[in-house]
């Protein structure tokens, strides 16, 4: 909304009704002087309709005054269609169970086809990073406004065998979305499985992104029915197991998102609509230098009226 940076010097502009006051005044004293002088009568006759121009001209130089206090508060509003940038970081699992082919090719090839979209979506203002977490975390690409070199970072990446550390992938995702400071921070977190290592439990990095502001989008990934990812050392079957309530939990501490995908359709319209989803505000414009234009505008009315071609005659 509109405000003012500085708004103590709106004080001053109390100051204006008691310079119009003092001029109201010093005119009134001045024309009683002239009297004593001059007879009535002889006076009135010569006086005609009284001049309007010692108004008129004083009147321009409290609106200039005026004017230019105003500019010195910094006033600012909110401009329409004009927004802050986003901080936003990708988080994504690139742990064992992401190789499982319900998502053709395979998992986490699907997720960065779709996270692609995410980030060619972005405004210009904004800027993006990656990180990947599995047995640790690790930064892909860091913060840039270069959406492209980011998106060749996100192709980059490749799978690896481990288990899932979530807590951690979710901790380094908010702290690097907390690196430029002043802008909205946001953190979009994809995972198929359930937190089963690192040193940071999820519910520990929701409770940071909370302290740093960090708005978190969670993807639970995975097929509505059972999905094997392979065989155990003792020969049992094993299959990804999506938390969906560890997901759901951290993005509502977080005033974020849960968001299901079943399919490589379905993650690609997630992505693509997560854009639009990403809460912006309008940017603060100062305007301090439109009433410093306006205030030179009417000085220079006012000379013209006092010297110019357009000048009040008595």
């Amino acid at each position: 909304m509109a405000g003012f940076s500085h708004p103590l010097w709106l004080l001053t502009l109390l100051g204006l009704p008691v310079l119009y006051t003092l001029y109201k005044r010093a005119t009134a004293r001045r024309k009683t002087e002239a009297m004593a002088f001059s007879r009535l009568d002889l006076v009135k006759k010569a006086a005609g309709r009284p001049s309007r121009r010692p108004l008129t001209l004083f009147l321009l130089t409290l609106l200039a005054i005026g004017l230019i206090v105003v500019g010195l508060t910094g006033p600012h509003i909110p401009l329409e269609g004009t927004h802050e940038g986003v901080n936003v970081v990708l988080a994504i699992d690139t742990s064992g169970s992401m190789a499982a082919t319900d998502y053709p090719p395979n998992r986490l090839e699907a997720a960065k086809s779709a996270a692609e979209q995410l980030l060619s979506g972005l405004e210009p203002e904004d800027y993006a990073g990656v990180v990947t977490f599995e047995a640790g975390a690790m930064s892909a690409a860091y913060l840039s406004p270069e959406h492209e070199r980011v998106i060749a970072k996100l192709m980059a990446i490749r799978l690896k065998d481990g288990p899932t550390a979530l807590g951690d992938g979710l901790a380094l995702a908010v702290d690097m979305a907390d690196a430029i400071p002043n802008r909205k921070k946001v953190v979009v977190l994809l995972s198929d499985g359930v937190n089963n290592a690192g040193v940071i439990s999820p519910t520990e990095a929701a409770a940071f992104a909370v302290e740093r502001e960090v708005r978190v989008y969670t993807i639970g990934l995975g097929s509505t029915g059972a999905v094997r990812i392979g065989t155990g050392a003792d020969g049992t079957a094993q299959y990804a197991d999506l938390d969906e309530a560890t997901l759901k939990e951290i993005a509502e501490e977080t005033g974020g998102a849960y968001l299901r995908s079943v399919d490589g359709a379905t993650l690609k319209e997630i992505y693509a609509a997560l854009p639009g989803e990403i809460k912006r505000e309008p940017e603060e414009t100062g305007i301090e230098a439109a009433f410093s234009v306006a205030a030179i505008l009417v000085l220079l009315v006012q000379c013209w009226l006092r010297y110019g071609r357009g000048r009040i005659l008595p």
